[in-house]
């Protein structure tokens, strides 16, 4: 700050704020108030100045600022050094909150922290991770467009380290989950020339950008280029002797894979993602994908539940060790009925799905479908017809309220099939409508056919 800023603030600063500040830096310093004070005042004047009760002159407090070993700007337009380290704290304890699942808890703390930095302190280093587990808290709950809104300002100066590119990766993926596909793409697109004249083409993160934009190719149906894309990220982690990001790219590329109705393949690459997670220690997405896996198992021709239950006893264990959401857990319970369910073991499908509904979050719209279709499945198979009427109409209340994407439309026509198999004619040719609406098909009306002149 210029230094008739600072003048102004001396005048205008809260006087026991300035006080406490003073204080903290001179106990911090071994100095006593004689020491700070003379001999320009006395240590009894120096007294009353730390209770608030008086407010030196600008002159003054230069002298004792110099003396104290600090700077005007730590002690007019931020925190001391100590309140900014307590503060840095703070945030690694909310950043911890956030990877254990708390976001709310994360959110509020992050919060805190920021209420009292101003000035100076705005611009810091513990501002800015603040804002990033700011930014995080409020996409898992639910508010991608309140962690744009931070994200697109971390993300305005280009740096040379992990967190800008981390930065740009959860901001792809907000604009992704905001139906922003467009978007998603050109947030890592228009970053690929700033990274290579960085330098940090090799980093792990700079990979995993690359296999996000890849996601959003997915998402827009264009899965050829989400394919190369991939494929581009995992000659990248051999190059760069990234583990984790080769991993991230095969797992993406078998999702891709799965959606062309690849299984084989899919689960081929599935489990070469699966070799590199386990030289890892990240629990969580080791349990994602071995869940992953199981239900590519499941999807084999023909299937192979008993294989995907042991899987995903595996995916379990690995999910209630780490930092798994409730989401993740709902995932692999979902997976675990769909198993017993072609083992023809229907008392367990059911108890999982009462698990899996007790266990998914209230905004998992997708997973509560599948378990109200995949209930109606298992009352067909006991001959419940009524039941399972009930069933697959409940899945097409809750997979109204879900935008359209390519799951969707799987669920949508399973829905269509089963509804015609039950007779109910007019719900599935809505569910089936649907889906053909989920993949981007529209109904246009025919042309009337043109007369010939025999016809006139």
């Amino acid at each position: 700050m210029e230094l008739s800023d600072l003048a102004e603030r001396s005048r205008t600063i809260d006087a026991a704020e300035l006080g406490r500040r003073l204080k903290r830096v001179r106990i911090a310093a071994g100095m006593t108030q004689a020491d700070v004070a003379r001999p320009d005042v006395t240590g009894a004047y120096l007294s009353r100045i730390e209770d608030g009760q008086r407010r030196p002159d600008f002159e003054l407090l230069r002298k004792m600022v110099e003396r104290l070993d600090t700077t005007l700007e730590a002690i007019l337009a931020g925190s001391t050094p100590d309140e900014l380290n307590e503060r840095r704290v703070l945030v690694d304890h909310a950043e911890l909150k956030l990877v254990s699942g708390d976001a709310s808890g994360a959110l509020e703390d992050a919060l805190a922290v920021l209420a009292h930095l101003s000035g100076h302190d705005s611009r810091s280093d513990v501002a800015k991770l603040a804002r990033v587990v700011q930014a995080g808290a409020l996409e898992v709950l639910g508010d991608p467009n309140g962690a744009i809104v931070i994200l697109e300002d971390l993300t305005k100066e280009p740096t040379a380290d992990a967190t800008w590119l981390r930065n740009l990766i959860s901001l792809s993926r907000c604009y992704r989950d905001t139906g922003d596909l467009s978007r998603a793409v050109a947030v890592g697109e228009q970053a690929q020339d700033l990274i290579v004249e960085l330098g940090i083409e090799g980093l792990t993160e700079a990979i995993q950008l690359s296999v996000t934009v890849a996601g959003a190719h997915m998402l827009a149906g264009n899965l050829d280029l989400a394919m190369r894309t991939c494929q581009r990220a995992i000659e990248q982690g051999e190059r760069y002797e990234s583990i984790v990001g080769k991993a991230s790219a095969y797992w993406n590329a078998s999702v891709i894979e799965s959606k062309r109705g690849r299984g084989d393949h899919a689960l081929t690459l599935a489990r070469k993602a699966l070799t590199c997670f386990e030289l890892g220690e990240d629990g969580r997405n080791l349990g994602r994908l071995r869940a992953q896996v199981a239900t590519l198992q499941l999807r084999q021709s023909p299937p192979d539940p008993r294989a995907a239950l042991e899987t995903l006893d595996r995916a379990e264990l690995e999910l209630a060790n780490s930092a798994a959401s409730d989401l993740d857990r709902a995932g692999e319970i979902l997976t675990r009925a769909r198993a017993h369910y072609l083992l023809g073991e229907l008392d367990d499908a059911r108890r999982y799905l009462a698990d899996c509904e007790e266990t998914a979050p209230g905004s998992a719209i997708f997973i509560r479908a599948s378990v109200e279709a995949l209930r109606g499945e298992v009352a067909l198979v006991s001959n419940d017809t009524s039941a399972a009427k009930e069933y697959f109409r409940s899945a097409v209340t809750r997979l109204t309220g879900m935008g359209a994407d390519r799951d969707a439309a799987q669920l949508w026509f399973q829905l269509g099939t089963s509804l015609a198999q039950l007779g109910d004619a007019e719900a599935a040719i809505d569910a089936l409508s649907r889906a053909g609406a989920s993949t981007g098909l529209v109904s246009t009306p025919l042309p009337a056919p043109v007369r010939s002149r025999v016809d006139a």
